[in-house]
């Protein structure tokens, strides 16, 4: 039977740590549970109110006309500067294969149309207007498809198999969110415990599948759950303390009419979805530095293991603490751009249920990231694998002792190759 040192001495250095298997155990069984619990079942239901449909065409040519004069009585953004009709194939629908006329698209953000455009039509029998059809928006699947396919292939060419892992749990990622999170939400479920069933499962399975079964990933995955929960919590505490009730738009307003939604708690699980992109990846870059410390410094305690994990996370943690704030102010942008325009008091401003959204959203982020450092780092170094200092002599080679050549005549009686003198 081996002994401790030996077992210890054989065991490999990525192997998933004991301790971490009490915590990690229990969290993906809850998973499983929320998962079950909170399955959609009544979507059907919700999704009864049509408006239209889509159906595809294409331009065969263009008529251009002078535009009504009653339209200069309208204001200059909402005046059309294209008046005429466009003569469409319709390639879907109940109507595909004939060709229809129908208005040129008018109005701010209407698509500008000219012949051979592939085009996305709205088709509403019962109008008022007795036109059926109107042209909404380009159609731009081939590119879209284009892009994604050239963005795989580049993934798998630069990360090989961990790239083409890394796709599979990005689609399942996408499955998660439009498979549970957003059909449980249509359903009814309480948005908060649906937005963490659902993280917990985006960050077990995406983790695990792109990073494999071993030790870093795990510290990553214990990290990453307990920055979650702290974001949650903060974020819950600081919805609650601005009253932001979530209605911030015409989306937004339109959502609320239309489905039985609390809009609060979906901003509160947007912001949690949002949060665990950028948690993850502070977390896995910790835990795969500290491992590697650890490893080239095989005698260093937690301390030094921390304190030098700590330096490197620092550094990343500014960079990505600016990611974090530009991307909630790039997808803002508008938002921004209208506010300047309208010149009201910075007061105003700010204290506005729209931009003190986007404050909340982006301090809760950035201090659930913030969190995630010295979290997962402590973690890290805590579950750091140590080997014994029997094993870790037991590992370093023996440096042979040199041998003098016999022509040197160097030989001693311990070193001559031949028989001693009393067996010759």
């Amino acid at each position: 039977m081996l002994s401790r040192v030996n077992r210890e001495h054989l065991a490999p250095s990525d192997a998933v740590p004991r301790a971490a298997l009490w915590v990690l155990i229990p969290a993906a069984l809850a998973t499983l549970a929320g998962l079950a619990l909170l399955w959609p079942s009544g979507v059907e239901d919700a999704e009864d109110q049509v408006f239209g449909t889509e159906v595809e065409g294409r331009v065969l040519s263009v008529h251009e006309t002078e535009c009504d004069p009653e339209y200069g009585q309208l204001s200059e953004h909402l005046r059309p500067d294209r008046c005429g009709d466009v003569l469409v194939r319709l390639a879907s629908g109940p109507d595909a294969g004939a060709e229809i006329l129908v208005d040129v698209p008018a109005g701010p953000g209407a698509a500008e149309v000219d012949a051979g455009d592939a085009v996305v039509l709205i088709h509403t029998p019962d109008s008022v207007s007795g036109q059926q059809y109107h042209i909404i928006d380009h159609e731009r699947s081939s590119t879209l498809w284009a892009l994604v396919i050239a963005f795989a292939l580049a993934v798998v060419a630069f990360g090989r198999w961990k790239g083409l892992r890394s796709l599979v749990s990005l689609g399942l990622t996408f499955a998660v969110v439009l498979l549970f999170v957003v059909p449980a939400i249509l359903d009814g479920r309480a948005p908060m415990p649906v937005a963490v069933v659902g993280s917990a499962a985006i960050m077990l399975v995406s983790l695990y599948l792109s990073h494999g079964w071993n030790r870093t990933t795990t510290v990553a995955v214990l990290g990453t759950l307990a920055s979650l929960v702290l974001t949650g919590t903060l974020a819950q505490g600081a919805v609650r303390l601005a009253r932001l009730n979530g209605v911030l738009d015409d989306e937004t307003t339109s959502l609320a009419m239309q489905y039985p939604i609390d809009m609060s708690g979906l901003l509160l699980a947007g912001i949690l979805i949002g949060a665990l992109g950028v948690i993850d990846d502070v977390t896995v870059s910790q835990a795969a530095t500290v491992d590697e410390v650890s490893k080239a410094n095989p005698k260093w305690g937690r301390g030094q293991l921390f304190h030098s994990g700590m330096r490197v996370g620092r550094d990343h943690l500014t960079s990505v603490v600016n990611t974090l704030v530009l991307a909630y102010a790039g997808a803002s942008l508008p938002l921004l751009v209208l506010i300047a325009a309208a010149d009201r008091p910075l007061g105003q401003v700010l204290t506005s249920q729209t931009i003190a959204t986007e404050i909340v959203r982006s301090v809760v982020g950035t201090l659930g990231l913030i969190a995630a450092v010295p979290i997962t780092t402590w973690l890290a170094a805590a579950l750091a694998r140590r080997e014994p200092p029997k094993a870790r002599a037991s590992k370093e080679p023996k440096r042979p002792r040199p041998r003098p050549r016999p022509e040197d005549g160097l030989w001693d009686e311990d070193d001559s190759p031949y028989p001693p003198s009393h067996l010759r």
